[in-house]
């Protein structure tokens, strides 16, 4: 699927591009090895038309975007990130059509962006696809969603090793999904194939035979990696820092894109390096004919992409950051190779491996991933002998970005630990041993798919429910409704077989309140459905069910520890509205040292405490100990303060 889809946004892309800068502009971008690799046009055949045809491609796509499809806004790899840790599921497949045909026309008539974004995104909106046909458990549709990612950038770059390591790495700031790097390499060399087979199997910039012998170079090399870890923190705060002006712009929407789509036309007539992807002047840079550019030019292209970048994709239009962040690293090592090498023999008069080393270290910093940029761009370039003297620069780069703590990627994690999951169930580990049909809650309404929203509404008012499942003729789980879904007239016309959330997860009834906790935190509501083994909804369960559950498993586990005293027990504490109590940390509240507090229920979601937490009136505190210590806190979580007593 992610091959497949690669093919149809790549020709897109071409076909695009020929129609707006090749038919209509009057230019020619130059090409990479794999398209040929031809020179540029030397110059605009109608200059005052270029910055109204990048305006137009990027209206166009942002009209197409926010009338059919606002969350293909944007670089969509941050959006296929935060699919993978908040909603996996979530991706319609209308982001999909709408993503290859707005990024097509936003990068061919001009717009600065990459091929990565888009293609990550449409591969992971089939593998988010792929996880509802198929009722994915949560866990393996994240699986699948960061399989779609690496295998659709792997595809798209030639690179299918870098890719399978990219999707794995690029989800966290500082660590690394191992669980899914395997299936990323079946799904990555699949789809490099599919792809490849259509295109063509040569590396996306050729064979550039560096091979690592002269380690005089390696000083310079270095000076690359801290150019380029400075430059990535340059090319994240002017890209979100241009995204905020934009987002203070009046107006509608849709028209941000074409402002900004204008200003890089206008910056294009002196500079047609911002253009399109840019990979054709990395071909360019990578051999002799990077003497015949003008040093000014090798020197502002980095800064200049930046804000063309920044307008284009920032702006609100749709493309990729990877393939900008690429060209700026190309060009800042480039500018390296240019001031020295006339008085530095011994760099040589190949500037190839210092633009390969400059492509590596900029976003391969700022991305926060390293390994994968790296092991990419020497698939990209044909050049694996690079590595090595590479993880001098990409380290220094890393190093530079990471005491900065930021990123290009806003929906990147800290570490798996820092995954809403990841948190609860490692505070709850009890949770794996209690199966869902023992703690589930029967269903009060169930509705029909051909109802109507009218008569839904007015059945989820008299249940007095926030949602319900939908089932369809044979009883069989479609998905759920909820009460807001019917607000406008004419949702109450429709049938809930249009109005029902396909995207919603469910859990089967052989899983363990793990599982239901996980498929929680990715539902839309507080609830989820429980179903059997023929897709029938037997049940629901929430968070309060899962509270509840989690009780049932510690009191088990209680009882089977042989050294428990009779006089422990396991209670559930309310903290009252006038509590002393409310607004102080866990370690100052007087907690008795025999107590532990296991979990906090507040307002439907599940708090996994530690001493710092602070309390809040209404939090049901679940609490293990002493019961006569239990009983006390009980009465310190409901005491009135003295003034309020003489009241």
């Amino acid at each position: 699927m992610a091959g497949v889809g690669a093919i149809v946004f790549y020709e897109a892309l071409l076909f695009a591009t020929h129609v707006f800068l090749g038919l209509l502009a009057g230019y020619h971008v130059p090409t990479p090895a794999i398209e040929g690799g031809h020179n540029a046009s030397s110059w605009f055949a109608r200059p005052w038309a270029l910055p109204w045809i990048v305006g137009l491609g990027a209206l166009l796509g942002a009209v197409l975007v926010y009338r059919f499809a606002p969350d293909a806004e944007g670089h969509g790899t941050d959006a296929a990130i935060s699919a993978v840790h908040h909603n996996p599921r979530g991706i319609r497949f209308r982001t999909v059509i709408v993503k290859i045909v707005a990024s097509a026309l936003t990068i061919g008539s001009g717009g600065s962006g990459g091929r990565e974004g888009p293609t990550g995104q449409i591969s992971a909106g089939f593998a988010s696809l792929l996880a509802r046909e198929l009722d994915l458990s949560p866990n393996d549709a994240r699986t699948a969603v960061v399989t779609g990612i690496g295998s659709g950038i792997g595809a798209i770059f030639g690179a299918p090793l870098g890719g399978a390591v990219l999707a794995t790495e690029i989800l966290y700031r500082d660590d690394f999904d191992g669980t899914a790097l395997l299936p990323c390499f079946i799904a990555s060399i699949v789809g490099y194939v599919i792809f490849a087979s259509v295109v063509g199997f040569t590396p996306l910039f050729g064979f550039n035979g560096y091979h690592f012998a002269n380690p005089v170079n390696l000083p310079w090399f270095a000076l690359i990696g801290v150019l380029g870890g400075f430059i990535g923190l340059i090319y994240a705060k002017g890209f979100y820092g241009i995204a905020a002006v934009f987002e203070r712009f009046g107006g509608p929407r849709w028209i941000r894109p074409a402002v900004g789509g204008v200003l890089v036309g206008c910056i294009a007539l002196v500079i047609p390096e911002v253009l399109g992807t840019g990979y054709g002047w990395i071909q360019q840079g990578l051999g002799p004919r990077l003497l015949t550019l003008p040093l000014w030019i090798v020197l502002i292209v980095p800064f200049a992409r930046i804000v063309a970048t920044g307008l284009s994709i920032g702006s609100g239009g749709s493309g990729g950051i990877f393939g900008p962040g690429m060209v700026i690293g190309a060009f800042t090592g480039a500018a390296v190779w240019r001031l020295f090498e006339p008085i530095v023999p011994s760099m040589g008069h190949n500037p190839a491996p210092f633009v390969i080393i400059g492509m590596m270290c900029c976003f391969g910093g700022i991305s926060r991933a390293p390994l994968a940029v790296m092991v990419m761009v020497a698939e990209m370039t044909g050049s694996l002998s690079i590595l090595a003297p590479a993880m001098i620069a990409v380290g220094l780069s890393w190093f530079i970005v990471r005491r900065s703590d930021d990123t290009i990627y806003r929906s990147q994690l800290k570490n798996r630990a820092d995954a809403p999951v990841q948190r609860l169930l490692t505070g709850m580990p009890v949770l794996s041993n209690v199966a869902v049909r023992l703690a589930m809650s029967a269903p009060r309404l169930v509705l029909a798919d051909g109802d109507t929203g009218a008569a839904a509404r007015h059945a989820i008012e008299q249940a007095n429910v926030p949602g319900v499942p939908v089932v369809d003729e044979a009883g069989r789980f479609v998905g759920t409704v909820s009460a807001g879904d019917f607000e406008s007239p004419e949702a109450r016309q429709k049938s809930l077989a249009s109005l029902a959330d396909k995207s919603a997860p469910s859990v089967p009834d052989t899983a363990t309140l793990d599982v239901a906790l996980d498929a929680l935190l990715t539902a839309p509501s507080h609830w989820v459905s429980v179903l059997d083994d023929d897709r029938r909804v037997i049940g629901t369960i929430s968070t309060s069910d899962v509270v509840r559950g989690y009780r049932l498993g510690l009191q088990a586990s209680l009882r089977q520890l042989n050294g428990t005293a009779d006089s422990s027990g396991m209670d559930q504490v309310e903290v009252a509205q006038d509590s002393p109590l409310v607004g102080q940390a866990i370690r100052e509240s007087g907690l008795p040292l025999s107590i532990i507090v296991t979990t906090i229920e507040r307002a439907r979601d599940l708090v996994v405490p530690n001493g710092d937490t602070v309390l809040a009136a209404s939090d049901q505190l679940l609490l293990i100990g002493e019961q006569a210590d239990i009983d006390a806190f009980r009465t310190l979580a409901s005491h009135v303060s003295a003034n309020a007593d003489e009241q």
